[in-house]
C-alpha cells in the first residue's frame, strides 16, 4: 500500500512558476513509477508526465514539454512537478500517482492515487 499526498498548489498569474511535491509512505516508494496527471472542470483526466522508478527516464506531455518538469528524489520518498511560464489553460486539479509498470500515461495503469491539489492560474 502507497499514500500519496500533493502539496504546494495554489494562485499564480500567467508566466508565473509553481514547484507541485508529492510525498509517500511506505518503503517501496522507489519500486513504483511516478506520474502526475491533471483534470479541469468538465474534462478527462489528462497525462502530464511521468518519471521511472530510478529517475532515469521520464515523458511529458506535449502540452506542457518545455515548461514543466519531473523529477524525484528517492531518499525521501518524493516525486516534484516543476510548473513554469504558467498558462490559463494549465488551471486544474493535479494528482500524482504510482505504477508498477515501467513507465505509462494511461491514468487506468496507475494502482495508487493522492487526493489532488488544485492549481489556478489568471491571465
Amino acid at each position: 500500500q502507497v499514500q500519496l499526498v500533493e502539496s504546494g498548489g495554489g494562485l499564480v498569474q500567467a508566466g508565473g512558476s509553481l514547484r507541485l511535491s508529492c510525498a509517500a509512505s511506505g518503503r517501496t516508494f522507489s519500486s513504483y513509477a511516478m506520474g502526475w496527471f491533471r483534470q479541469a472542470p468538465g474534462k478527462e483526466r489528462e497525462f502530464v508526465a511521468v518519471i521511472s522508478r530510478s529517475g532515469g527516464s521520464t515523458v511529458h506531455a506535449d502540452s506542457v514539454k518545455g515548461r514543466f518538469t519531473i523529477s524525484r528524489d528517492n531518499a525521501k520518498n518524493t516525486v516534484y512537478l516543476q510548473m513554469n511560464s504558467l498558462k490559463p489553460e494549465d488551471t486544474a486539479v493535479y494528482y500524482c500517482a504510482a505504477t508498477r509498470l515501467y513507465y505509462s500515461t494511461g491514468p487506468t495503469d496507475y494502482d495508487y492515487w493522492g487526493q489532488g491539489t488544485q492549481v489556478t492560474v489568471s491571465s
